[in-house]
């Protein structure tokens, strides 16, 4: 049985005539001690799905699912105590800015001890020896020094070591970590990677890692799981998505790396923004911004379909050359000029 296993998660704003769909039926399983990756571009539905499976989704949104399922307990049928002593001590989650996740008030100390006396209690004594070993734990140097700084004292870096220290204070079961390396440059991105992979190994933890950097996937996550429009696109192996991706979208958004560029006058890009509240068509969403869509793609709404290695929601999948399959032409393209470019590399 999956750790977490979310059925038809479906999370919407504004109002009952007009309603935006920033999550659409997803699907989620994720195993004990699994490490998913969910990315995609801004807007792509990532950081409200963590918000929604932490209960954070407040008034006017409006969060349904089938099911939430953690460790077989079903989180929409817990009263809020019940699921408020899951949230943060079994499932706990780091955000995207360290900088305004800590209370400037209060020192690192105290926001560490609060943290555990809410969900395991203790002596003081007891509990600051926790939260100095949870600092150490982190690799902060000089942590008993540091323990009674203030988070404006610590450098970005620093503070999402805070972070971390106090989303596994409760040795939990499932971490979700959106985006937890956005605010830093590359070094201290690839010490802060290399920390959530130790201490997901050493802990047996299941992570969800949340981002919008593919290469922070391929170095860190198992499974991917790509996501576009609130909608799910594609999900596989890392090594199967990364090498042979399957969904148009997927294949774009690694087309577009830097270092698949190397060489090139100009770097390849995908034209147009994701749907808002006003273009979100019945139809394909990537359709607009896809150089191989077809008529049909614009009126036909593709499932997400099992392929024989992972999924994808797209009427014309990729092969492993990258060309679309399913009986697709390039007379069928509407735009051939793309198209063939594309298929032609």
């Amino acid at each position: 049985m999956a750790l977490l296993d979310v059925k038809n998660l479906s999370v919407r704003f504004g109002t009952d005539k007009h309603p935006f769909t920033a999550v659409d039926k997803l699907d989620i399983s994720l195993e004990a001690g699994e490490i998913l990756g969910i990315v995609g571009e801004s807007g792509s539905g990532k950081s409200v799905t963590s918000l929604a499976l932490m209960g954070l989704i407040d008034a006017p949104g409006r969060v349904q699912a089938d099911q939430i399922l953690f460790d077989g307990k079903d989180l929409l049928k817990m009263s809020v105590k019940q699921r408020r002593s899951l949230l943060g001590k079994d499932i706990a989650m780091i955000f995207q800015d360290p900088m305004s996740s800590l209370n400037p008030c209060f020192t690192v100390a105290y926001q560490l001890i609060e943290t555990l006396r809410v969900h395991e209690g203790g002596s003081h004594k007891a509990l600051r020896a926790r939260a100095l070993e949870l600092l150490r734990a982190v690799e902060i140097p000089d942590a008993e020094r540091r323990l009674e700084a203030y988070p404006h004292q610590f450098s970005g870096g620093m503070s999402q070591r805070v972070m971390i220290a106090m989303a596994i204070a409760c040795n939990p079961r499932l971490l979700i970590a959106d985006e937890p390396t956005t605010a830093l440059d590359v070094t201290v991105q690839a010490q802060v990677l290399e920390l959530l992979r130790k201490l997901q190994a050493e802990r047996g933890m299941a992570l969800m890692l949340i981002t919008h950097d593919l290469a922070v996937v391929a170095q860190t996550v198992q499974r991917v799981m790509v996501m576009y429009a609130g909608e799910v696109m594609e999900t596989g192996t890392v090594d199967q998505v990364f090498q042979a991706p399957q969904h148009p979208y997927t294949a774009a958004l690694l087309a577009a790396l830097p270092e698949h560029n190397i060489g090139a006058r100009r770097l390849a890009t995908i034209p147009g923004v994701v749907p808002g509240q006003q273009d979100r068509g019945q139809a394909c969403l990537l359709a607009p911004r896809c150089r191989f869509a077809t008529a049909r793609c614009h009126v036909e709404k593709p499932a997400l379909q099992n392929l024989p290695v992972g999924q994808a929601r797209c009427l014309f999948p990729l092969n492993a050359q990258g060309r679309p399959t399913g009986g697709w032409t390039l007379e069928m393209a509407l735009d051939p000029a793309r198209a063939v470019d594309e298929v032609s590399t």
